[in-house]
């Protein structure tokens, strides 16, 4: 018991770290309609990492490459991952000045872009599979408390920042706090979850009073149940968060729709 808990703790911080932060950017993400912007963004900033970390095996030689642990820290890939996202997030800022209308089109078309370059890259990588699937689906029960200790400064500063400095939320700054959010969350809990954990808080709690308490307390609750569900049905911590989160997503909004025809009756 003592040792499922030391693997359980670090996780479960890092998933509720991961959800307070991503918790109020999902609900300006679903406010001004570009859905699937984090998808895109995380994508990029898998493809930095991949090429940096891609590049450094070939510069410095298998036997020399040193490996961040599975949900861990390596300096230069993660500046590439980070670099990448802050050129996407420029990217998507140009398009929205542009080309409005056609912004949520081409936010898909850089999402499946920056996967498919992702798999050339990884095309001669003998680990290639292993690490596509980290990034898409993560391994966040093998986070640390140094991993917990690493991040939690940054996402403390990012969500203080978001709520006190409104302006933060508008133009560029947008993009670059999402940008930066994005990078760090990527390397933690994977594309999937990072999705999840930024839409279906926001999109359950549509119209409700106090949004942001109840889409943190969703997300939270989804955090500990698919941690706790993982831990319990020794499978892939991910792809059970994002269950989670789905299905509490779904039963709220059958629930809502529920009483609003109980109370139009």
């Amino acid at each position: 018991m003592a040792d499922l808990l030391d693997i359980v703790t670090p996780a479960l911080l890092v998933g509720l770290m991961v959800a307070s932060v991503h918790t109020p950017l999902g609900i300006e993400v679903l406010k001004r309609g570009i859905i699937f912007i984090d998808l895109a963004i995380a994508q990029i900033a898998g493809l930095g990492y991949i090429v940096v970390e891609t590049l450094s095996r070939t510069v410095y030689g298998q036997q020399n490459h040193v490996h961040a642990d599975p949900a861990g820290f390596a300096l230069g890939p993660s500046l590439g991952a980070l670099c990448f996202a802050l050129i996407g997030g420029l990217i998507f800022r140009d398009i929205e000045k542009h080309f409005p209308k056609q912004q949520e089109a081409w936010i898909g078309v850089f999402f499946v872009l920056s996967a498919s370059l992702s798999i050339l890259v990884l095309m001669n990588n003998p680990h290639g599979d292993e690490e596509l699937k980290h990034l898409l689906s993560g391994q966040i029960l093998f986070a640390s408390m140094r991993d917990v200790m690493l991040h939690l400064p940054f996402f403390i500063a990012i969500l203080i920042t978001w709520m006190a400095v409104p302006n933060v939320r508008q133009g560029l700054g947008f993009y670059f706090m999402f940008a930066l959010t994005i990078t760090a969350s990527v390397q933690l809990v994977g594309i999937y979850v990072v999705f999840a954990s930024l839409i279906l808080p926001a999109l359950v709690t549509i119209g409700k009073s106090r949004r942001l308490l109840w889409a943190w307390l969703f997300s939270g609750s989804a955090i500990v149940i698919g941690i706790a569900l993982s831990a319990m049905l020794d499978a892939p911590t991910g792809p059970v968060l994002v269950t989670t989160y789905a299905v509490l997503g779904i039963l709220g909004a059958l629930a809502a729709l529920v009483r609003s025809r109980l109370s139009s009756a």
